[in-house]
């Protein structure tokens, strides 16, 4: 992804969602005139600001440069992988199991 890529990419965002510059600026907390600057004059973000940019976005980093179509989590599957990226490898194991015995009984 080259840098026009990224400023166009976090246009698209902005669209999207239909934020103006300045709702982008308030949800993640980087100054209007840095943002207006950077989308302007298509400057790219830095990696610290693209970060924060993606946390404004409710994404991850990896989601803002996934290539492709991207699958959209309900919150409750939100919720689980909090969880587990909270487990250790026998809790993940077991986590597992469970999920697997609970599907088997839907089925």
């Amino acid at each position: 992804m080259t840098e026009n890529d990224i400023i166009e990419h976090i246009k698209e965002l902005c669209a999207e969602r239909q934020w103006s510059y300045y709702k982008l600026a308030k949800e993640s907390g980087i100054a209007y005139s840095t943002i207006n600057t950077m989308l302007s004059k298509t400057a790219a973000p830095s990696i610290p600001t693209l970060f924060r940019i993606c946390r404004g976005f409710d994404i991850s980093i990896s989601q803002f440069f996934a290539v492709g179509e991207q699958i959209e989590l309900t919150e409750g599957q939100r919720q689980c992988l909090s969880y587990w990226n909270s487990l250790d490898t026998r809790s993940r194991e077991l986590a597992l199991a469970y999920m697997a015995g609970l599907a088997r009984r839907e089925n």
